[in-house]
């Protein structure tokens, strides 16, 4: 049964709903579906699922671009109604022609929606009878006739025993020719009651030899016959191997002995004055700095612009009028949009979008844009780029503030510290540019203390001990081989009771599969409840990033014990100065996580951190 069937403006003005239907809906699912379906482009899919205490919802909608009209039908998830597409492009075609801008009730479309669904429910019925007409009753002779086939043709098993060997052939010929369910055609799967023939090592079923049979441990004995062969060959010859003479360096009777050369930091009192001074000679981080975007394509797409307008206006008379009253009558279609569609998902596949976001984007862009009247003098192919320009700004634009700033001191005056957790996979740059966010928040008076909770990596503890002494902030540490969420927890009272403003916990890098280690993660942020979890990532991945973060977001809410657990935050993305114009790991991050990229790291020292630059981004994307 429909639950609720809903008809409103892209600004949001309901104009009408079914009365009749008028069944409380539990939770917000048309709120939900706004949000997190229609206003970040993901509108191009078919439904959305939505899940409430007690109930399961499926909706799915339509639009009406020119008139700027949305209609949404929401029922149960079990129902598997198949008349909804219909009924709403019904709906959506009766209530266009009798819509007014100017109208805000519209209690005359109740009896034409009870007729239209009457119709829709009745199609719906025909078509289940038409299916069950068509479905054949009986295979009974058909069955019989492979049977007598098969008693006739089995040359190699004719000296069955009795009733036994019927039955096995019966059923065989049972299942053969017949499509499963996945629709392959079952020609050499077996059948019930019917033993296997190729498993059995000893290549014998029911006391008959099979010895025509294919085994395949046999083949996979014979393969690794040649490779152990091989193998001890080649043992043999690195016994008799020489032994490799390592040089000596020559020593002259009357030179001194050399010294060792040793670059590291002395940890002396004297070396970490020196340290201190590399450190407050790093200079102003980037966070601090405006990036000015060069307008260097915006004077030449004006130009160019300029150019057309004056070739326009030479060229003038009967023809430039006649094209645009043809062009503002022209409504686009979806075959009008393909050519400019394809040509963009490339441009942004070549940018290393993800190949799956690139679709949704221009699915979501062609549903947006399908029926509207092309403006005159205007291509199809800068109208689709228009469109996509302005859905990317709005899904790279944050949806909330992340001025980290203003939350440390708020989080300072409830007199607590503000915890930050870094998490990611290998070697993306996680205590690298965790010493990077130090700096900047000792750049703007906030004391700071390190966390090492990476018990895990050989290395890793010293690794923040250094950026620690470089940087002058206290750390607290464990060692190796405890539980990070005790180390965590500990460091997070011992930042109350020394009066630091920040901690900043180093997690060890994990692969999004890796469970044993998903759960220790899982396991922390729960313990620890910090205020944010910030994911690193490298700006280098490609379709990888889609699967790391939705991969990271399912294992830390499937392994919490929290019934609202924490998920991703905020993201970093690292190595941005190596990419060029390779940018679309930020957008796929943004895309399949809805987190926004909070840091930058784009070089080797401190001071190499910065904001993402939301229409540089766009640009380059698009360039």
């Amino acid at each position: 049964m429909l639950e609720q069937l809903l008809i409103f403006t892209r600004g949001g003005l309901i104009l009408w709903t079914c009365k009749e239907l008028g069944n409380a809906l539990r939770g917000s699912p048309i709120d939900t579906l706004i949000r997190s379906c229609l206003l970040e482009e993901r509108s191009g899919a078919a439904s959305y699922n939505y899940d409430a205490p007690g109930a399961s919802y499926t909706l799915k909608w339509t639009f009406h671009n020119e008139l700027g009209l949305v209609f949404v039908a929401v029922y149960q998830r079990i129902l598997h109604l198949l008349y909804v597409d219909e009924l709403l492009s019904m709906v959506k075609q009766e209530f266009s022609e009798i819509y007014d801008p100017k109208r805000t009730s519209y209690d005359d479309f109740d009896d034409i929606f009870q007729q239209l669904k009457k119709e829709a429910e009745a199609r719906a019925e025909e078509m289940k009878k038409s299916k069950q007409v068509g479905k054949p009753v009986n295979n009974n002779p058909a069955r019989k006739q492979g049977n007598v086939q098969n008693g006739n043709m089995d040359g190699g098993n004719k000296k069955k025993s009795g009733g036994e060997s019927g039955n096995d052939s019966g059923d065989g010929d049972k299942f053969k020719g017949r499509p499963l369910e996945n629709g392959n055609l079952n020609n050499n799967h077996i059948g019930k009651g019917e033993a296997p023939t190729v498993v059995k090592n000893n290549g014998k079923e029911n006391g008959v030899s099979n010895t025509g049979a294919f085994d395949v441990n046999k083949l996979q004995k014979l393969r690794s016959k040649p490779g152990k062969k091989t193998e001890t060959v080649v043992n043999k010859v690195s016994k008799t191997e020489p032994k490799k003479i390592t040089k000596k360096n020559r020593v002259w009777d009357d030179s001194p002995k050399e010294a060792k050369l040793d670059f590291t930091d002395p940890v002396s009192e004297n070396g970490e004055q020196h340290i201190s001074v590399v450190a407050t000679d790093q200079g102003e981080s980037m966070m601090d700095k405006e990036e000015i975007v060069s307008s260097d394509s915006e004077s030449e797409e004006e130009d160019a612009a300029k150019d057309n307008k004056v070739d326009a206006k030479k060229k003038g008379g009967w023809f430039s009028s006649m094209f645009q009253s043809i062009a503002g009558k022209a409504n686009l279609e979806k075959s009008d949009l393909e050519p400019a569609l394809k040509a963009l998902k490339d441009r942004l596949m070549t940018k290393n979008v993800a190949e799956e976001i690139a679709e949704k984007l221009c699915e979501s862009v062609a549903a947006s844009l399908e029926g509207k009247k092309l403006a005159s003098f205007t291509r199809v192919s800068s109208t689709v780029q228009a469109a996509m320009e302005d859905a990317l700004i709005r899904i790279l634009t944050p949806r909330r503030s992340i001025d980290i700033l203003r939350d440390v001191h708020a989080a300072k005056e409830q007199g607590k510290p503000y915890v930050v957790v870094f998490v990611g996979v290998n070697g993306v740059g996680k205590s690298t540019n965790l010493a990077k966010v130090a700096y900047w928040l000792l750049q703007h008076n906030v004391s700071v203390m390190m966390a090492a909770c990476d018990t895990f990596r050989s290395g890793a503890v010293e690794q923040l001990r250094t950026h620690a002494r470089r940087l002058q902030i206290p750390i607290f540490e464990k060692g190796y081989e405890k539980d990070p969420a005790i180390v965590a927890k500990e460091a997070i009272q011992e930042a109350s009771r020394n009066g630091s403003d920040v901690v900043l916990v180093d997690t060890a890098g994990r692969m999004q599969d890796n469970e044993p280690l998903m759960r220790a993660l899982s396991k922390l942020i729960y313990v620890n409840s910090p205020d944010l979890v910030l994911f690193v990532g490298e700006a280098l991945v490609g379709n990888d990033a889609v699967d790391q973060l939705s991969k990271f977001n399912q294992k830390l809410g499937d392994l919490s014990p929290s019934p609202n657990p924490r998920l991703i935050d905020g993201i970093l993305l690292t190595k941005f100065d190596t990419i060029d114009d390779k940018v679309g790991a930020a957008l796929s991050m943004v895309y399949i996580s809805g987190a926004p990229v909070m840091f930058v790291g784009c070089g080797q020292s401190y001071t190499d951190l910065k904001k993402l630059n939301v229409k540089s981004i766009v640009k380059t994307l698009l360039k």
